[in-house]
């Protein structure tokens, strides 16, 4: 019996313009840090134009907390061609300092010192900024300073036609597509933190005192012996209120619904805190969550949105049109924090979930059993003999891995056809030693090099953020590339002025009509 991953490849393979329209995208964040791996406490950079309006450079949750972005990309190698020059712009206008090529923090200051990101005065920047005041207020700003790299993804509307989907209209049909990808991508990730995650150890300042049950490596260092990403792990960015939220991803509509009732419903502890203090804004309002991006996940369908536009209210009108890949840590190693060889891995990866059989989760649509699976992996990945829940029973990590790398492998050959790259098949094969020897790991790399030099998780983060930056600086701009930069940063500067002008009403008023923007999900 033929099955569908097999049957859905062939009609690939068959018409092979269908792939070669997918697109790719990167966003890819990195603190400032002075040359001794202190948090940067000073203003977003003039040099690199206004956060607010910057197409390719703005800011995070932190001040300090840089994010670079992409446009979308037919192919990897374009892909990598823009965030390397635009790594080499940042490089080339930090002045003294570099970006941390890190997802776990430099050496922070005091939590009130940590600076949250500012985006001027108009009511579109300062929306932005309240809610990040908000985070604060739930999260606390050292987590605010925690990074990785997000993957964008779309297939062409001609991918999900030829995969024969039941719904009539165009829209529908796509959006069950991308929500069953999510489905198979929630039941595999497991897999992407174990071949590529990249934080177990971090430093014993982000603790802020506590040790989380972590081990002791030297004066400095805390870490986990088998774990491959601390990041995504409950040390990471979670509190009580997420905790229990957890949404249904059987379907679109009662997806939205949830996030809905997320964003509408007040959590007690928010509420005593209030949206003013001081005659301040100190956060949106006191819901589960103040807006839709607040939800944490590691993947999220996504919408672009108009001015003043809710995402849910954009998904609900016109469906899902990518998705939003949030599990990758940085590789240290990497100067843009990820290879070319991993994104063509993940490529082949999201059309493996996009083909394989996706059935509906049980009951209220969530999967703990993937949940957990996804837990034990990101702290203790690594152990020998680690066991994983798979069709209710136990299995092996490392012969599920093998199995799920040889269908991944079809799917990267088909790809690979598709866009006249035969480097993606590569990428799939060179999976196989990590699994076959957890030493080869980014995770256990890290850990053998701590060890091996002795140095703290601070110093060796910084020795290698400072070679990355280096070697961007050695390279340095092109005389067009260089005029394009200082054009993007004065454009969007008197961008950002020009909203300030602009503004007709008052921040309270533009608030209330945020909120009112916001329509339950049909």
């Amino acid at each position: 019996m033929i099955s569908t991953l097999s049957k859905r490849l062939a009609l690939l393979q068959a018409n092979p313009e269908v792939l070669a329209q997918s697109l790719r995208g990167i966003e890819k964040e990195g603190l400032r840090v002075d040359l001794q791996g202190r948090l940067s406490t000073q203003s977003h950079p003039t040099a690199l134009g206004a956060a607010l309006t910057h197409p390719t450079i703005t800011t995070d949750y932190s001040e300090a907390l840089l994010e670079l972005i992409t446009g979308t990309h037919n192919t990897v190698g374009a892909l990598f061609g823009e965030l390397d020059q635009v790594h080499r712009v940042v490089a080339t206008h930090l002045g003294d300092e570099l970006l941390w090529n890190h997802s776990m923090p430099a050496q922070l200051p005091a939590e009130a010192d940590i600076p949250i990101a500012w985006y001027g005065t108009s009511n579109t920047g300062m929306i932005k900024h309240v809610y990040r005041r908000g985070l604060a207020q739930r999260y606390g700003k050292t987590m605010q300073c925690i990074a990785g790299v997000h993957y964008n993804f779309s297939f062409s509307e001609a991918f999900w036609d030829r995969l024969e989907l039941p719904q009539a209209l165009a829209k529908d049909r796509r959006s069950a597509g991308y929500i069953s990808l999510i489905r198979n991508f929630t039941r595999y990730s497991w897999l992407l933190m174990y071949l590529f995650g990249s934080s177990p150890a971090v430093s014993r300042g982000f603790l802020r005192g506590q040790t989380a049950d972590l081990q002791a490596l030297g004066d400095d260092t805390l870490y986990l012996p088998y774990a491959t990403s601390l990041r995504m792990s409950d040390l990471g960015y979670q509190n009580k209120a997420q905790a229990g939220l957890k949404l249904c991803y059987n379907d679109l509509t009662m997806f939205l619904q949830r996030l809905y009732d997320a964003v509408t419903t007040p959590w007690p502890a928010y509420e005593k805190n209030g949206t003013h203090q001081a005659g301040q804004w100190v956060q949106l309002n006191a819901n589960v969550l103040q807006i839709e991006n607040e939800f944490y996940s590691s993947i999220r369908p996504k919408r672009t949105t108009g001015p003043c536009e809710r995402p849910i209210t954009a998904l609900t009108e016109r469906g899902i049109q990518y998705i939003e890949v949030r599990c990758l840590d940085i590789d240290p190693t990497e100067p843009l924090g990820i290879s070319e060889q991993t994104a063509r891995f993940v490529d082949a990866f999201l059309l493996f979930c996009a083909l394989q059989d996706s059935p509906p989760f049980a009951d209220s649509g969530w999967c703990p059993e993937s949940a957990a699976n996804f837990a034990s992996v990101v702290k203790q990945g690594r152990a020998p003999g680690l066991q994983l829940r798979h069709a209710d029973k136990d299995v092996a990590l490392a012969s599920w891995a093998q199995e799920l790398l040889e269908q991944i492998g079809l799917c990267a050959q088909t790809l690979g056809g598709a866009l006249n790259d035969d480097l993606y098949v590569p990428a799939i094969e060179a999976q196989y030693e990590k699994v076959l020897n957890t030493v080869c790991t980014p995770s256990a790399r890290m850990l053998d090099g701590l060890k091996e030099s002795g140095a703290s998780h601070q110093d060796y983060a910084l020795a290698l953020s400072r070679h990355h930056a280096q070697a961007l600086r050695q390279t340095g701009l092109s005389e067009a590339e260089q005029r394009l930069a200082v054009q993007q940063a004065r454009q969007s500067l008197a961008d950002q002025v020009a909203l300030e002008t602009n503004d007709t009403e008052g921040f309270d008023e533009y608030v209330a009509r945020f909120h009112r923007a916001l329509k339950a999900p049909c």
